[in-house]
């Protein structure tokens, strides 16, 4: 279990690092001393605790071996077993915070990232918070308009996006009434 918790530890450290759960990111170096902590959790306490539950009901597995050490060995395994799933929630956390950009065209998925690099590194926090209510509509080949509502969803901010190149333009809508849809 001990080699095991070396390398499974420093692979959650790496994946807290690379597709961390949180916005704001997680360095390197904290990413392993949470994946240390949470994996000593998972094989001092939820693993022993797990194995004693299961020994209880399973019956011997070699009569001639001490009970103590079935109990040490089933421990080890279920350590182990915790271990390995530690990865996939690690990577299933990661996952599911990545932001999802849904796009009918790779251009109109080029302007929605452009415009949430935009609103990330510009916006105030209201437009941050409300930019997943965002409204985009497509204005003509690789030429967007996005609006993004207030908190009240009365009043909106929009941008022209221009993704007919690989430099995605924003430039701010001084309008700030909202997209019309037609019915």
């Amino acid at each position: 279990m001990w080699p095991s918790f070396i390398a499974i530890t420093l692979l959650d450290g790496v994946l807290l690092h690379l597709l961390p759960p949180v916005r704001t990111g997680v360095d390197l170096i904290p990413g392993i001393l949470l994946a240390t902590f949470g994996n000593l959790v998972l094989i001092g306490a939820v693993g022993p605790w797990l194995a004693r539950r299961l020994w209880k009901r399973r019956p011997a597995a070699d009569p001639a071996a001490p009970a103590k050490a079935q109990l040490e060995v089933l421990s080890d395994r279920m350590g182990t077993g915790l271990l390995v799933a530690s990865i996939f929630g690690v990577l299933a956390a990661g996952l599911a915070a990545r932001p999802t950009v849904v796009a009918e065209t790779e251009e109109r998925e080029r302007a929605a990232k452009e415009l949430y690099q935009y609103v990330e590194g510009h916006g105030s926090a209201e437009l941050r918070r409300n930019l997943e209510a965002s409204d985009t509509v497509r204005l003509g080949e690789g030429y967007f308009r996005s609006c993004i509502p207030d908190d009240g969803r009365e009043e909106w901010t929009c941008f022209f996006l221009d993704a007919r190149t690989s430099d995605t333009e924003v430039i701010r809508d001084p309008s700030r009434l909202p997209n019309k849809r037609d019915p």
